[in-house]
């Protein structure tokens, strides 16, 4: 897979569906009855980090002119918006199907003693970047062109807060 992700032939968005349908799944089977322990969640980040460092590709510095590798936070960046361009698709689903359940439910009862919680915080922590946070995001993303301009403008703002700007 890494000549395939390397190459200059296919695009970006389609090495992304490759990294999501092919890759994910195979490294992911059966998660769901896995216990994670820290090492082995920072193993799965540390892989992910490199199969899409294979795909976005190596950077050219500005200043230096230098090619370097992209940094956590730069993967971060680009993979966020797209990360955002899904919760505005998956708010737009009926209520009765899976994801949107997971992404909007919340589950009663009790969780045994020692697991974290784990939410969906993301979306609201960029969201509150560009002072939307207490809005209603899952109504906000109902009209495309209204969410859209939002992604990128949370985007906008990371870029300038990655370079330094005000």
């Amino acid at each position: 897979m890494q000549n395939l992700l390397s190459s200059r032939l296919l695009s970006k968005n389609l090495k992304i569906k490759i990294h999501k349908t092919i890759i994910l799944s195979v490294v992911l089977y059966g998660c769901e009855t896995w216990s994670l322990t820290l090492r082995e969640e920072r193993k799965l980040r540390v892989f992910e980090s490199m199969v899409l460092r294979r795909i976005f590709g190596p950077r050219r510095d500005e200043v230096t002119g230098e090619w370097r590798r992209l940094h956590n936070e730069q993967l971060y960046d680009l993979y966020s918006s797209r990360r955002m361009r899904w919760a505005g698709h998956v708010a737009r689903i009926s209520e009765e199907r899976g994801v949107y359940r997971v992404l909007v439910g919340k589950p009663e009862g009790r969780r045994p003693l020692g697991r974290p919680r784990r939410r969906w915080v993301n979306i609201r922590t960029d969201l509150q970047q560009v002072g939307c946070g207490y809005m209603d995001w899952i109504g906000l993303a109902q009209d495309r062109d209204r969410w859209r301009t939002l992604v990128s403008a949370v985007m906008n703002l990371r870029f300038r807060e990655m370079r330094g700007i005000s």
